[in-house]
């Protein structure tokens, strides 16, 4: 959703896209798992959503590492300002999505998943425009 021109319209995708079931929910400790956390505002609205299903507990979990720097030459990330991994810390990302916990794989893993021979670019995690 995070390419939607408006937060409104990430909002409606949100709505559209998932309709938790209180009745398997409620009273439950659960784990989300996404690809990543741009701005936050969708995460958030995934554990409000999940929140008031009656989830217990709720422990999100990203499959890429914090995005703190903006990509020029692929998709179109948004700046500084907006990628809240740029300005905050996992804890505080933690507290503003509301999750009971919250990890990032680490850039190492990444490595590690992908092959060390560096031929792709983490300029979305490190800040470095390596061009080969």
């Amino acid at each position: 959703t995070f390419i939607e021109p408006s937060q409104e319209m990430r909002n409606l995708k949100v709505k559209l896209k998932l309709n938790p079931m209180s009745s398997v929910l409620a009273g439950k400790s659960i784990v989300v798992i996404d690809d990543s956390i741009v701005r936050g505002t969708t995460s958030k609205k995934v554990v409000d959503l999940l929140r008031h299903a009656g989830a217990k507990e709720i422990h999100f979990r990203v499959a890429c590492p914090e995005l703190k720097y903006p990509e020029r030459y692929g998709i179109d990330t948004p700046s500084f300002e907006e990628l809240i991994s740029a300005k905050k810390s996992v804890e505080e990302v933690r507290e503003y999505i509301g999750a009971d916990s919250l990890e990032f794989l680490s850039i190492d893993e990444l490595k590690e998943s992908i092959g060390n021979e560096r031929k792709y670019s983490l300029v979305s995690f490190d800040g470095d425009y390596f061009i080969k």
